[in-house]
């Protein structure tokens, strides 16, 4: 089991490695799942616990995660005074994980459009992460709208309850909030009744709440979902193997898109049978990237020699899906 875990870990080492994301708020950011408490009131000099993990439950064989969909729920995303980062995010680990991220949707905090998308969503992919809505303010309603969608109850989450009180008691003196803030800090232990609540990182309180066996809620501020995300991917769902994840090659050109379309689209047509993916990456005055992609390495770089002559490119990386090398 151990090492299984330290497989799929390796599996997002480029992620924990990437470079710091500037600040993506467009307004001065605010500590979202505590926004209902003043800041001066934090006392940051008192070290903060940290508590185990939820069990890696046993995960099927062969009942891989294949597809996914996103929701991102919020209207600060939609009026523009937030940017999303989180599906870009999202986007380059599933990519990496051989998953297909076949669909994100931005969506209002209204509880008719969250519990439709999450509906539909459910029934179409093998797995759906929603980013944002699960703050303590009367705006944040992803859990109620998602417990509406599946037809179930609301119930408070003890351990959760517990987890947060234990977090923030001391920095931002808990026990001295009013009755009226108090009950704004527990409704973000208020979950879908019958949920898995899954603590994926010991360092935070905030669980993935996952409905349905499939719909993981996530919070929307950008460090929490991607640690979130990150620890869910790595003990908690069944990824593809390393051995069924895609090739890829990529070639180079400095012809314009416009020139090498028509052979593309002969090409992709050629090789669809195949289950060969061809795409082409424009750069600004510097040309186009052409990618290949599927399962059978030695005809991906049949093809590839063909693309190069006919391009007048040159090949210039080739790889396992993420894990791409310069050639």
């Amino acid at each position: 089991m151990l090492s299984a875990a330290q497989g799929r870990l390796r599996l997002l080492s480029r992620h924990l490695a990437s470079p710091s994301r500037a600040p993506v708020a467009v307004v001065p950011p605010i500590p979202t799942l505590l926004r209902s408490l003043p800041l001066h009131r934090r006392m940051a000099s008192t070290p903060a616990p940290t508590f185990p993990l939820s069990p890696a439950p046993k995960l099927p064989e062969g009942q891989y995660v294949r597809t996914c969909g996103m929701l991102v729920i919020g209207d600060e995303v939609l009026n523009g005074k937030t940017r999303d980062t989180n599906s870009n995010f999202l986007a380059k680990m599933l990519f990496d994980l051989a998953i297909d991220l076949k669909r994100i949707e931005v969506i209002a905090d209204d509880e008719e459009e969250i519990a439709e998308a999450v509906t539909r969503m459910h029934k179409n992919y093998d797995l759906v992460i929603t980013s944002g809505g699960i703050g303590p303010t009367h705006d944040d309603i992803t859990y109620s709208s998602i417990a509406a969608a599946f037809k179930k109850d609301l119930e408070y989450h003890e351990e959760t309850k517990r987890r947060m009180y234990e977090m923030g008691k001391a920095r931002y003196k808990m026990d001295e909030q009013t009755e009226e803030q108090k009950q704004a800090r527990l409704r973000m232990a208020l979950f879908p009744k019958d949920s898995e609540v899954l603590f994926v990182q010991e360092d935070l309180w905030v669980p993935v709440v996952r409905v349905g066996g499939k719909v993981c809620i996530l919070p929307g501020v950008p460090r929490l979902f991607e640690r979130l995300v990150e620890g869910l991917a790595a003990h908690y769902i069944p990824l593809p193997p390393s051995s069924e994840k895609p090739y890829r090659v990529l070639v180079h050109t400095k012809m314009p898109e416009s020139s090498i379309a028509p052979f593309l689209t002969t090409l992709q047509e050629r090789v669809r049978k195949e289950s060969i993916r061809v795409g082409s990456y424009p750069k600004l005055m510097q040309g186009v990237d052409v990618s290949l992609i599927g399962k059978d390495e030695a005809r991906l770089k049949e093809i590839a020699e063909e693309v190069v002559q006919e391009l007048k490119g040159e090949l210039v990386a080739q790889g396992k899906l993420g894990q791409e090398a310069k050639a």
